[in-house]
């Protein structure tokens, strides 16, 4: 069976060197440091017996967090740069490596065209994006257009979490000493709230309203979103949106694991959005895990083989077809 990670991160000491240059420093940056510092900059034998080793055939590949959303107008030239590495290694292995756009978010004229290049040049699957950019969300006027680009050339837009606003986190993250202040901000929980929130916000803002072909990716087993999808489901009472939210949620949005292999959290998936929108991913190298345990993880899970080839690759596969055949 075929397994598909979607959600395989890498870095460049190009992007490295930037960020660690950026007026205003993303201290999430320390934890790309030491092991998984060097398996993010490692897209050659060591990633793939890694990767042979956890039982994985294919990763997307996606730059690490925060992406280059941290950088000003410079940004336009390195995400081309990036962009360029992510097809190279794609057309030196094409049976092992799938890729994700980056885009230089602080300058929301190119960055449609960027997409545009990637998908149409490049051949890569979709785009990841992480959240703000400085003080704007991702329902701000400004990226509207990179969500137009994305539903006019039919690929999924992953929202993958980042570190929360400087204010947020000395607000609900702060008071326990750094290392703890920075792992409850992120990868505890902040990170989550985070990404679901954007989700959220696109909703409210009627970008799925305006376009209705639009599919984004949650991670995590979608970021708080599906579990508090009955409270969610109240905004109908006071939102002008054209369809309850809950249909927002089966018609516009995609689940994947990120590494958190419970089967508990997949069956919530499933009942939250159906068996045809649920992805796997490994979120390599932060929750990579030896033994064999992502293949272990799916033929473990009490479902029939055919959806446990959906989640393993079917689902991705069909989502990533341009032709827009079978997708639900």
């Amino acid at each position: 069976m075929k397994l598909i990670g979607i959600e395989e991160h890498f870095l460049t000491h190009d992007v490295t060197s930037a960020l660690a240059l950026a007026p205003t420093r993303d201290d999430s940056l320390a934890l790309n440091a030491g092991v998984i510092g060097d398996r993010l900059h490692n897209l050659g034998a060591a990633r793939l017996g890694l990767m042979d080793e956890t039982g994985i055939d294919v990763q997307v590949l996606a730059l690490a967090p925060p992406g280059l959303h941290g950088l000003g107008p410079e940004s336009g030239a390195l995400a081309e740069k990036t962009n360029d590495m992510i097809a190279a290694a794609v057309s030196a292995r094409p049976q092992r490596f799938q890729g994700l756009a980056t885009l230089p978010m602080a300058t929301p004229l190119a960055a449609p065209r960027e997409l545009e290049r990637c998908i149409t040049k490049l051949g890569l699957q979709g785009v990841m994006v992480y959240g703000r950019c400085g003080d704007k969300n991702l329902d701000h006027p400004d990226f509207l257009p990179i969500f137009e680009a994305a539903a006019a050339l039919d690929v999924p837009v992953f929202i993958h979490p980042q570190i929360p606003h400087a204010s947020v986190r000395q607000a609900y993250y702060s008071g326990f000493g750094l290392e703890v202040d920075l792992a409850l901000s992120c990868f505890a929980l902040g990170w989550h709230y985070e990404a679901g929130i954007q989700f959220v916000r696109l909703v409210l803002a009627g970008v799925f309203d305006r376009l209705p072909r639009l599919q984004v990716i949650l991670g995590h087993w979608g970021e708080l979103v599906i579990f508090y999808a009955e409270r969610l489901a109240m905004l109908d009472r006071v939102a002008k949106l054209e369809r309850p939210f809950l249909d927002y949620v089966r018609g516009n949005l995609y689940l994947t694991a990120s590494g958190m292999f419970s089967e508990t959290y997949l069956q919530r998936s499933i009942a939250a959005v159906g068996m045809d929108r649920v992805l796997f991913s490994t979120d390599f190298p932060y929750q990579y895990r030896p033994g064999r345990d992502a293949r272990r993880f799916i033929e473990g899970l009490a479902l029939e083989q055919v959806d446990k080839e959906k989640l393993a690759h079917g689902n991705w596969t069909r989502l990533t077809d341009r032709s827009g055949r079978g997708r639900s």
